[in-house]
């Protein structure tokens, strides 16, 4: 391995080298402020996308605390009261960057009510029904199991919560009623617990606003947010007494009275509440969502036996539910197919969320890799352990199963195995963006190409026993299973394609490519720059090939060129337009991560590109969250709100609606008559 290539890994497992050097930035206030004046960022609509939405809070977590961590800050030093220090990088990336993304996540699964309620999930339905309860009663009575399980104080869980199981595709972020602000409890240096932070009752979202649809792309991103989330949370352990975080050293550590699962009890119960979310989610999604278009009829996944050449049965774009009627406790009385497309941003989001769940459910016996914590939370205790058969070396004897890991090994290997039969084009080498279930189309999205690029390099990661979730860039070794060596083939391919046959004369990728036609005519856009950059990098670092990282540099090198306008500070998304949506921020979030993670110059690099030099791209970082994302004025940018996690603190007496004087406001102060939960909306950026 070459010294550039060992460094760059190096970077991304979070291991000490000298090419990381800590370079957090050497912005200021003063930086930050500049040249405010010269532009204004409205909102073009307030429609909560939910897809893009989780997508982009997944890219923005990634960028978040594990980037300037592996980058060599010390997580202590960051405070939520202390605004833009210790740089202004520091706390874009560590608080505002990591925290939007964790606090948008739980609106929509525990306060909004954006979809089905958790009393009416499978699992809790089928443990009801072994110990002769009530839906409720089952569903309280694991709220506490859980709570116990991770030293929590059961009467201090969230009241009023809306978990659901599984959510729609869209809503109106909007609160329909004043949210209650009133103290709870005092905080410090003045500052005070507002009372919706521990009852969610002022929280809902207008259900006559909902599109009651179910989108693989939507419930999948949630998925996906939800399993990065409770890796994070319970990738560790601590001690009740004190709340000491402890790393464990075998799955029975939680077996000692002292000893409960997450780095804190607080961590602990939403890790595991996320569990049980994913659990109840992964079951409906098997047993309910799959499409047979020889029948016309939704039904199961058939799981590890499938095989798509016999017939096809796969996860359809939109399913309308039909809703009982009550608002509270919201069931599905109906499902109807809508749109029975296979589309491939559906199944990269899915793969994507169940090989990040898989890296947390695997009880296989030849995986040496699985975190002694994970195993221990799925060891029968708070969850079923998979049966025997189903995590020995052989698969002639497998069983169906409603255990976690039976459950989402189902899925993920159907999903795979029609990415392979209805996506992928291997005489042309491309992911295709669409199939009827009868044939496959004929376009090359290449944004969504390259993002199923990455997806398989985590499925491949997970199916091989490796590191996924933060630490999906640690080397180890793994089980190289025939799965994980398909997966490679159509990364490697896909990006040879790109390189060979996409990029123009400036440099730039192609929006995308008919099969018998050739590249798009439009003008590339940003979303097609960043995809491909992220695309490739995924394949670098599954391949460790140096030849990704190049083109992924180049085409950074070209999207730096043509599109940053640096009067405006921001990307230009196509031609002269400055148009964000959440997709968008998302794919920028993600390209400017790989720039400081994978392709910022090192000392073996040939050729030094100023677009690459560490600081310039970090640089870019924080102006796109501070003119973008953020905005200039409270009423502007993409982020409509924010509170206590990421510095917006109430204070008695303080009627601003903005305690931290950034142009975020509270939830209840801005964008709406009783404000607006701290979601990401539609934005275009103007220069006066």
């Amino acid at each position: 391995m070459s010294i550039s290539l060992a460094s760059v890994l190096a970077f991304m497992s979070g291991c000490g080298t000298n090419e990381k050097a800590a370079m957090t930035g050497e912005d200021t206030k003063a930086k930050k402020q500049e040249a405010k004046q010269n532009v204004s960022v409205p909102v073009k609509d307030y429609t909560f996308d939910t897809a893009g939405n989780m997508f982009a809070y997944t890219e923005f977590e990634l960028s978040g605390e594990p980037m300037v961590e592996a980058l060599g800050l010390d997580l202590d030093v960051l405070d939520a009261a202390k605004v833009d220090q210790p740089t202004v990088f520091d706390y874009t990336a560590g608080i505002e960057s990591y925290e939007y993304s964790e606090e948008a996540m739980y609106e929509v699964v525990e306060k909004s009510g954006l979809g089905l309620h958790m009393i009416h999930a499978p699992m809790i339905k089928q443990l009801a029904q072994k110990a002769g309860k009530k839906e409720n009663e089952m569903l309280a009575q694991r709220f506490i199991e859980l709570a116990n399980a991770a030293g929590h104080k059961p009467d201090e869980i969230p009241r009023n919560m809306y978990p659901t199981f599984i959510e729609y595709s869209k809503g109106d972020p909007h609160y329909i009623q004043p949210v209650d602000t009133s103290k709870f409890a005092d905080g410090e240096n003045g500052t005070y617990i507002p009372k919706y932070q521990v009852d969610f009752k002022t929280l809902r979202w207008d259900r006559d606003k909902m599109d009651k649809t179910l989108v693989p792309a939507a419930y999948g991103s949630v998925f996906l947010k939800q399993a990065l989330w409770a890796s994070d949370f319970l990738g560790a352990m601590h001690t009740i007494d004190t709340e000491e975080e402890v790393e464990p050293k075998t799955d029975k550590d939680d077996e000692n009275p002292n000893i409960a699962f997450g780095g804190d009890s607080t961590d602990g119960l939403q890790g595991l509440i996320m569990s049980e979310q994913m659990w109840n989610k992964a079951a409906y999604i098997r047993d309910s969502l799959f499409y047979n278009p020889q029948t016309g009829k939704l039904g199961k996944a058939e799981g590890a036996s499938y095989d798509p050449k016999k017939q096809l049965v796969y996860l359809p774009h939109a399913i309308a539910v039909t809703e009982n009627g009550d608002k509270e406790y919201t069931a599905a009385t109906s499902l109807e197919v809508k749109d029975p497309r296979s589309l491939l941003q559906d199944q990269w989001l899915m793969l994507w969320a169940l090989s990040e769940y898989f890296g947390m459910t695997d009880q296989r016996e030849a995986n040496a890799n699985t975190n002694p914590a994970f195993r221990a939370v799925y060891d029968g205790k708070p969850f079923p352990a998979a049966p025997k058969q189903n995590i020995d070396n052989r698969v002639d004897n497998d069983i169906r199963s409603d255990d976690p890991y039976s459950i989402n090994r189902d899925l993920l290997l159907q999903i795979f195995k029609n990415i392979q039969m209805m996506h992928w084009n291997d005489k042309e080498g491309v992911f295709i963006a669409e199939h009827d279930g009868k044939q496959q189309g004929m376009h090359m999205d290449t944004f969504d190409a390259a993002y199923a690029m990455e997806a398989l390099r985590i499925f491949q990661r997970a199916f091989d026993g490796l590191p996924v979730g933060y630490a999906s860039g640690d080397d180890a070794k793994g089980l190289e299973t025939k799965e994980g060596k398909a997966a490679l083939d159509m990364i490697r391919k896909q990006a040879d394609f790109i390189i060979s046959k996409m990029i123009d004369e400036k440099g730039l990728v192609a929006n995308g490519w008919t099969v018998g036609k050739g590249k798009d005519a439009d003008a590339p856009t940003l979303k097609a720059q960043t995809g491909a950059i992220r695309g490739l990098t995924a394949a670098f670092l599954a391949t460790k090939d140096p030849k990704y990282r190049e083109a992924a540099r180049k085409i950074y090198a070209a999207m730096d060129k043509y599109m940053w306008d640096d009067k405006v500070k921001a990307y230009k998304t196509s031609g002269d337009q400055y148009e964000y949506d959440a997709v968008v921020a998302g794919g920028v979030s993600g390209a400017l991560r790989m720039g400081i993670a994978s392709l910022h110059n090192i000392e073996t690099d040939k050729e030094k590109i100023p677009a690459l030099d560490r600081k310039t791209i970090i640089s870019r970082y924080v102006d796109f969250y501070d003119r973008v994302i953020d905005g200039p004025a409270l009423d502007q940018g993409m982020q409509t709100s924010e509170f206590w996690d990421t510095g917006d603190f109430y204070k008695e007496g303080d009627k601003s609606g903005n305690t931290d004087g950034d142009n975020v406001p509270q939830i209840q102060a801005g964008h709406g008559k009783y404000g607006i939960a701290p979601v990401l909306v539609p934005v275009e950026v103007k220069s006066k």
